[in-house]
């Protein structure tokens, strides 16, 4: 699918008609198997990536609208986060939605507000840029079967939903689907694309469809260095071009450790991912580093977990210092209770999230907002 086939400039309304509204949709973040990292265009990925999507930690977002009194140039928006007006937030939503104007022109015709908040530490590396993305992206589509017509089927309507959420953030193409999800081109994968993600829940081996993710919060502060600056470094990094072909292959074989149950490979994949991920932010020029020396210990004192019980339980990272431990649902009462006693004194104020793989997004009824 060409970027240009959401265009539609027909997509106008007469302000008169429009009785003022809301819409609501609870979005999950995901964590990524394979990694995405890099891209090239207009936020389309340099290779294929594959992630599964979270239960509890996700976005709840309401997007308010009215008519306008007079439609300008641009989208009139705020947004609150947590309840409290964010310029900063404002501003990269209004440019967010700006970029969406060849795809909905009515944008312009509306005043728009945005509540959102997190159930996770916003900007400490558990990708809250794609459960917030998502979660507006499904709300816009909404917003769109509300003022013209549904679009033809539910599928179509994720699809859209994956790509508008792409244009925000790449790896919220990912969170609009529950379970699984696959984002770029995979030869043998029917519809992939790196346009939007694609389903993958459907082919997921049952152990993995209760899959838990118990999230260590080594840091809660803002990283130090952001994801869309990450990318934009990897245009110059000597292993580059290695990468993105050893991403591709790696997706290609998770995908089939997915739909066999292989919890030995998947371990094994899995970790050497986020190594590799933190492995290419330190061979960056400028260099960086994500990884607290909390994160190391963490690794090492699950490794060592690990040895002396055979449970298949292994790490991943996603662009910060926080751990994510990933294991099938068949140990978590010895898994967690390692966690309270040995792993939970690495991570900030002790926190950690018990997480594990959820069934995606959901519509929600909107409450009633004040101020603004």
């Amino acid at each position: 699918m060409a970027s240009t086939d959401y265009h539609n400039a027909a997509l106008t309304v007469i302000s008169d008609e429009v009785s003022p509204g809301a819409l609501r949709w609870r979005s999950p973040s995901n964590i990524a198997l394979v990694k995405y990292w890099g891209k090239h265009g207009d936020q389309l990925p340099q290779n294929a990536s594959v992630s599964l999507t979270l239960d509890g930690a996700a976005t709840d977002t309401t997007l308010s609208y009215l008519a306008r009194r007079d439609s300008g140039s641009g989208v009139a928006v705020e947004l609150y986060f947590a309840g409290e007006l964010n310029p900063a937030f404002t501003d990269r939503t209004r440019k967010y939605l700006e970029r969406l104007l060849p795809v909905y022109p009515f944008l312009r015709q509306l005043a728009l507000r945005i509540d959102t908040d997190n159930t996770f530490p916003h900007s400490a590396g558990i990708a809250s840029s794609a459960s917030g993305m998502s979660a507006l992206a499904l709300c816009l589509v909404s917003l769109e079967e509300r003022l013209f017509k549904p679009l033809p089927d539910r599928a179509s309507f994720f699809r859209k939903a994956s790509y508008l959420s792409r244009l925000g953030s790449g790896s919220a193409c990912r969170s609009v689907y529950g379970g699984a999800a696959v984002w770029g081109k995979v030869g043998d994968l029917a519809g992939s694309s790196a346009e939007y993600a694609v389903p993958f829940a459907d082919e997921l081996h049952p152990v993995f469809q209760t899959y838990h993710d118990d999230i260590l919060l080594v840091s809660k502060t803002e990283k130090s260095v952001s994801s869309r600056a990450g990318h934009g470094l990897m245009e110059q990094n000597p292993y580059a071009p290695a990468r993105y072909e050893q991403a591709d292959r790696r997706t290609r074989e998770m995908l089939a450790i997915l739909r066999r149950g292989e919890l030995e490979k998947f371990m094994q994949v899995t970790e050497s991912e986020s190594l590799t991920l933190h492995a290419l932010m330190m061979s960056s020029q400028p260099s960086y580093t994500l990884i607290e020396p909390n994160t190391l210990h963490i690794i090492t004192t699950l490794r060592q977990f690990r040895k002396e019980t055979g449970h298949p339980v292994c790490f991943t990272l996603d662009a910060g210092p926080n751990v994510h431990l990933l294991y099938p649902d068949g140990i978590a009462t010895e898994v967690q209770r390692f966690v309270r006693d040995h792993l939970s004194p690495f991570c900030e104020d002790r926190a950690h999230l018990a997480d594990r793989v959820g069934n995606g997004p959901e519509q929600l009824v909107p409450q009633e907002t004040t101020g603004g």
